[in-house]
């Protein structure tokens, strides 16, 4: 049982709480008039905090200090108790739930049970309305609930008020109701009852913080591995042990002393980071948001180095964060298993117990877990670490005992290069990676439990290791293990409609493991310094020649390593419908092999980054660039090399999809003079689908520029991406060309919220634009609802009668990307084939950008011919098509003079949406 000892406690002395007249105790009963006067109460508890803060920066232990600020809490409730005359009353007050642990910081909620033995009279309701009513105008707006023993029984049904309960800590009051909580909690609930209800609810809340530690904003409280993780085991132990602290559980031999000075250290961490949230926000704040990251690593001592990189410190800061929330999952995870198959398990009825099989000498099976069958098997045989994962994959067994699980984190701290060098030890490992079955599920074991960090040292140094941005949702490591386990889904009929190209490609390759293998290795240099690829590559055929496998096995793992990066980057930010940036990239591949496995692991990788990053407009992209590398690896006769052989097989492949469509709203002969006057560029950039799809629409429209059709509107229609989910919406503008047509259209979108992925805007050869492009709709209504279509259309329509350009909407910065800094960066390359200059711009995502840029282009009479638009968390990384209004190439000084202008508008404009 926590008790106040505040003596102890190495504090300035905390003032006594008194009025600004006399102390509590020889103050006179209450009137409203003296209350309003709040008794001295808030200065005396803001001098409290900056005391506990000021504790802190001297280095007193924050154990202490939350300790501390409950002891000071009891003093000041204990004094109103007696201050509002309720000590003459048969009523029992208690601190509960955390603070009846005699955990509290700065604004932690202050939870209350006033008890009483019967219903409560009119005269302790007055009174108690009075204290609460004081309480709130102090500030401490407390967590209070007032119950008869009779309504406390029936409040425990709930689960939430029972864990409460069960810290209840009596403060003043009625000595005989002293027990009575934890007895209701223990009346109410089963030992069995309790377990599966809090453990369920434990599920539950990892679902709603998408079941992992590594989130980019993490509740310290409630994510997994936050402090309701150590909550979870004291709540279901001290329902059997009658324990009132964690410590205690060690003299009942349920917990390690190590184990319990894990969870302390890790404890102590998360108690120190919500000082300052708290301190920093002035509430209750449990997020780590963006906002405070920076302040608070600073606050704990992480100080940026001379050579590190801008967000090192934070980083730093973060990794630490990870590793313990690692180990409260982790051990509260294995603690709670522990006390169900020592606690709960032996009581059930012999139908519900689980069996116990032999699988060879030193493993058993527990009904869906693996056991050791004697407590000296990991330090009689070594191999017995990684054969113990073998068989879990061999027999379908995804769970370990808690028993082999402890023993198995001792005998890991074993392993080293004597340990790796041993080429029995070398084969067992390379079998597991061999293994399918439950893979992600057994490294993931692995990783937590230290033998793969032990195993591949590299692999300990990114554990934990996350990187400051939007774009890279998870630690390298989590990130890692995601993937494999994403490799796997490929072999899962339930995601073949999802994955339908890949899955067949990964399902046909023999050697998986060499899949695995490289995206065991693929990051693993991260944080080093340098070309993490290069690094990598090396170690991996160093690492997998030592393991046995061939060189030529060895090379393809390290291949893959160091071009893991190389068919995203092409999809992404090249223009692949010019066949001589294809053929480029096939060179580079070299063999439909190297193919095949890049493009799966490629896929992976970005599903395992950030699941925001995969959508169905990249899956086209990543697609279409494979099947145009396949078909030149292949030697495929016509497959297109150059542009002239691109135009030729769209315009053929046009062609016969024309004779194949039974439409009589097309004329073949109109159809070839339409053709006739599309241009070259036209079929260089669209595909034979969208083609026919363009035409039947232009054919069927008033045509646009006649005198005898003045009236005529540009067209614009819109459907459904072919190939893309109900996401991607395809627009197609078809009008005459003017100088402000892709500014104004980029302010449309802007307006309707509406954000582009792809751009191809064309000039026929009658000074028609034919513009395309793909969005993304983040409502989801645009392709449902009839007038939102209209309205994109008619804003459409009456922007391009406009000769100026609209006014752009001025939108907030989201609050998440005003705390990184993206330097705009801005490159020129000029592409000789095409006559144009391809711009690319890396800068800060930011609302309206595109609208903006468009604005420049306009102002400095910059023709767009092509747009690729990738974001990438918190970074823009745009490529534009670009010439003069005359399609003539780009002087240097124009060059430069665009640059400047694009880079100030951008700051100009990052810098006020973040105000």
């Amino acid at each position: 049982m926590f008790t106040c000892d505040a003596a102890s406690i190495d504090l300035t002395p905390l003032p006594s709480f008194s009025s600004k007249t006399a102390t509590v105790d020889s103050l006179q009963p209450a009137t409203n008039a003296t209350e309003k006067t709040l008794l001295g109460i808030p200065e005396w508890l803001t001098q409290i905090n900056l005391d506990i803060s000021r504790a802190l920066e001297r280095g007193v232990n924050i154990r202490q200090l939350v300790a501390a600020r409950a002891c000071a809490i009891d003093g000041l409730l204990i004094a109103l108790f007696k201050w509002f005359e309720l000590d003459k009353t048969d009523l029992a007050l208690f601190a509960t739930g955390g603070y009846g642990r005699g955990e509290l910081s700065l604004y932690s909620d202050i939870d209350i049970l006033l008890l009483s033995p019967d219903e409560v009279g009119t005269d302790a309701s007055g009174k108690i309305d009075r204290l609460v009513a004081l309480l709130w105008d102090i500030g401490l707006e407390p967590a209070l609930s007032v119950r008869s023993v009779n309504d406390a029984l029936e409040a425990a049904l709930d689960h939430t008020i029972a864990s409460a309960q069960l810290e209840a800590r009596l403060l003043i009051g009625n000595d005989a109701l002293q027990d009575f909580p934890a007895q209701i909690v223990n009346k109410q609930w089963s030992p069995r009852a309790f377990f599966e209800v809090k453990t369920e609810e434990a599920r539950a809340r990892y679902l709603q913080h998408n079941a992992t530690e590594y989130n980019l904003e993490p509740n310290i409280k409630t994510a997994p591995g936050g402090l309701r993780d150590i909550h979870i085991i004291g709540w279901v132990t001290k329902r059997y042990f009658r324990v009132t602290k964690l410590y205690d559980l060690v003299q009942q031999n349920f917990l390690t002393e190590k184990e319990f000075d894990e969870l302390s250290f890790a404890e102590g961490y998360l108690w120190q980071i919500r000082h300052y949230l708290h301190e920093l926000t002035g509430r209750n704040e449990n997020k780590l948001l963006f906002d405070y990251q920076r302040d608070i690593a600073q606050l704990m001592g992480y100080e940026a180095q001379p050579d590190d990189q801008p967000n090192a410190a934070v980083e730093r800061f973060m990794r630490d964060y990870y590793r313990c929330a690692m180990q409260i999952s982790t051990l509260s995870e294995m603690l709670t298993n522990h006390y169900y198959e020592t606690i709960i398990e032996p009581n059930l009825p012999d139908d519900e117990r689980p069996k116990k099989q032999p699988i060879n000498a030193r493993f058993n099976q527990v009904g869906d877990q693996i056991a050791m069958a004697h407590h000296r098997v990991f330090a009689q045989h070594p191999e017995s670490i990684l054969e113990m994962f073998l068989l879990m994959g061999q027999y379908g067994i995804k769970n370990v005992r808690t028993h082999t699980l402890r023993a198995l984190k001792i005998a890991a701290r074993g392993i080293d290069q004597t340990y790796r060098d041993n080429p029995n030890h070398q084969t067992l490992f390379l079998a597991n990676l061999k293994e399918q079955n439950y893979l992600f599920h057994r490294l993931r074991t692995m990783n937590r439990y230290g033998v793969l960090g032990n195993y591949i040292p590299a692999f300990s140094q990114v554990t934990g290791l996350m990187q400051y941005d939007l774009f890279h949702r998870y630690t390298v490591d989590a990130h890692t293990l995601f993937l494999i386990r994403i490799l796997h889904r490929f072999t899962d009929p339930n995601f073949y409609e999802d994955f339908p190209l890949v899955s067949s490609l990964f399902q046909r390759i023999e050697r998986k493991e060499i899949l695995v293998l490289a995206a065991m290795f693929h990051d693993i240099a991260k944080g080093r310094g340098g070309n993490h690829s290069l690094l990598g590559e090396t170690e991996s055929i160093e690492f997998c020649l030592a393991h046995g496998m061939s060189k030529a096995d060895a090379n393809l793992v390290g291949w893959l390593t160091r071009y893991h990066l190389l068919m995203s980057m092409t999809a992404q930010k090249k223009d692949i419908s010019d066949p001589e940036v294809v053929t480029l990239f096939a060179d580079l591949v070299g063999n439909v092999t190297h193919l095949n496995h890049l493009y799966v692991l490629t896929v992976a990788d970005m599903n395992a980054t950030n699941p925001q990053l995969w959508n169905s407009w990249r899956a086209t992209l990543m697609k279409q660039l494979y099947s145009q590398t396949r078909r030149i690896l292949r030697a495929d006769i016509d497959a297109p090399t150059n542009r002239q052989d691109m135009i030729s097989a769209t315009h053929k492949q046009a062609m016969v999809m024309l004779d194949n469509v039974d439409n009589q709203h097309m004329n073949r002969s109109e159809v070839l003079r339409l053709w006739d006057d599309l241009g070259d560029e036209y079929f260089l950039r669209e595909i034979a689908e969208d083609i026919l799809w363009h035409t039947e629409a232009i054919l069927n429209h008033p045509p646009i520029g006649l005198a005898s059709n003045a009236d005529s509107p540009p067209l614009v229609v819109l459907r459904e991406h072919r190939e893309l989910a109900l996401d991607a919406v395809q627009v197609f503008v078809y009008t005459q060309d003017q100088t402000n047509l892709f500014a104004v259209t980029m302010a449309v979108f802007d307006q309707m919220n509406l954000d582009v992925l792809d751009a191809r805007i064309i000039t026929a050869t009658r000074d028609f634009a034919l513009d395309s492009y793909v969005l993304l709709d983040p409502s989801g209504t645009l392709l449902v609802d009839e007038d939102s279509q209209q309205e994109l259309k008619q804003r459409l329509i009456n922007a391009f009668k406009d000769p100026t350009v609209l006014k752009l909407t001025n939108k907030r910065m989201p609050r998440q990307l005003r705390h990184f800094e993206v330097k705009t960066v801005i490159n020129f390359e000029f592409n000789e084939a095409s006559g144009q200059h391809i711009m690319s711009l890396e800068t800060l995502d930011q609302p309206g950008l595109l609208a903006r840029v468009g604005q420049v282009f306009l102002q400095e009479k910059i023709e767009v011919h092509a747009a690729r638009i990738t974001t990438l968390g918190e970074r823009a990384e745009d490529m534009f098509y670009i010439s003069d209004q005359n399609d003539e190439p780009l002087s240097a000084d124009k060059l430069e003079t665009l640059k400047t202008a694009l880079t100030t508008s951008l700051s100009l404009h990052s810098d006020s949406a973040a105000t």
